[in-house]
């Protein structure tokens, strides 16, 4: 019951964000990166573990693609094309160098095949032919994922193209890029089929005919670090070498972002050092799960006389664990209320305290709609009263 009881304060957390556990390197026992910058943060809080140079504008190379399939990824969940779909490669999209699954003009492949060529191969060409697809040219594209920037309060950020390549003006933090990251890993978690797949193919289709072309994550992280699940890694002349990791063990989600590595290998090194601090040091208690009944509420003039309370969003907290706090909750419900009443309707709210001060709290709602009681069921009840 104690565990159930540390909920909501993950509230607490993301109402002070960014709030930061250990704000530089010097404080994080001792964690020494070559990297120009980087940030470590609990996927389901947003709260920074650590952080070094973490608000500093830099090139965030094919890091970029974190935005680009998560706009793809939103596009798709609001019915805007299937999976399915057929897209076809323009002379601008083939024209892409650096990383590329060389995506030939005319060429089409289904959204799918284009969307796992981005999340595996880190594919430039893949990377422009949806932004077109999803938004009928690049700098449409690159409009959105300005104006989506803004709305996860990713202010050090600005996108010139949507696949990373240099270009002035293109840039990011790692701050940035974490939370872009957790928008992505918290929303649209079935990404990981991709971020987590080492090799796999796809079929080219030109008018020359069929031939299968192999892909290999760029991210090496799903094969040196148990519990990788994702997710990108960026490397130009300007930006040296970038990654943003994220990795899962016993319900604690890390993201790892680290900028301007030296090296490719120092990359994941640093992003696996990052990790072991985080797992080393913190865990994550859940608090009591979606639809836990908190005790029934009168219904004046209904059909139901009663309804249930009943908790609406499961709440995770990081907690050091060396934490030793005491923790209480108590509960704010309505006396009664008045039919109608609409299922998911706030009918109270459950407050998480720790050491005697509020830490965050959740609503209760309704577990039902109940309408407004007939005539005859009126006249039904007071009959029972005066029998």
């Amino acid at each position: 019951m104690k565990k159930r009881i540390l909920a909501a304060v993950t509230a607490f957390f993301c109402f002070l964000a960014p709030f930061s556990v250990c704000a530089e390197e010097g404080g994080s026992g001792g964690l020494e990166l070559q990297s120009k910058s980087a940030v470590l943060m609990d996927q389901s809080t947003g709260t920074v573990i650590f952080e070094k140079n973490s608000h500093e504008q830099m090139p965030l190379a094919s890091v970029t693609k974190v935005m680009t399939l998560l706009l793809i990824y939103e596009a798709q969940a609001d019915g805007k094309f299937e999976w399915t779909d057929t897209v076809q490669v323009s002379d601008h999209a083939a024209a892409m160098g650096g990383s590329q699954v060389f995506l030939e003009p005319g060429e089409t492949q289904t959204a799918a095949d284009m969307t796992k060529c981005i999340a595996i191969a880190s594919a430039n060409d893949a990377a422009v032919a949806m932004s077109e697809f999803v938004a009928g040219s690049e700098e449409a594209f690159v409009e959105k994922m300005n104006e989506r920037a803004k709305e996860l309060g990713m202010e050090d950020t600005n996108f010139i193209n949507a696949c990373g390549l240099d270009a002035d003006g293109h840039v990011s933090s790692a701050y940035d890029i974490a939370l872009m990251s957790r928008e992505l890993m918290k929303n649209f978690p079935e990404i990981q089929e991709y971020t987590t797949t080492w090799m796999d193919t796809i079929t080219h289709k030109t008018k020359k005919g069929e031939s299968e072309f192999g892909l290999t994550n760029t991210n090496k992280l799903i094969k040196w670090y148990e519990g990788a699940t994702g997710l990108k890694t960026g490397s130009t002349g300007k930006a040296l070498y970038c990654l943003s990791g994220t990795a899962e063990r016993n319900d604690l989600g890390l993201i790892g972002v680290v900028m301007a590595a030296p090296d490719y290998k120092i990359r994941f090194q640093e992003v696996m050092k990052l990790f072991d601090y985080g797992f080393a040091n913190y865990t994550v208690e859940k608090g009591y799960p979606v639809g836990q009944d908190m005790g029934m509420i009168p219904v004046e003039k209904g059909m139901k006389e009663s309804i249930n309370a009943v908790v609406k969003d499961e709440i995770s907290v990081l907690m050091s664990k060396e934490s030793k706090g005491e923790w209480e909750t108590k509960q704010e419900i309505l006396p009664i209320v008045k039919a109608p009443i609409a299922q998911g309707s706030k009918v109270g709210e459950l407050i998480y305290i720790l050491d005697g001060k509020e830490a965050g709290r959740t609503d209760l709602i309704a577990s039902e709609s109940v309408e407004k009681a007939s005539v005859h069921m009126m006249l039904q009840r007071m009959m029972k009263l005066w029998c």
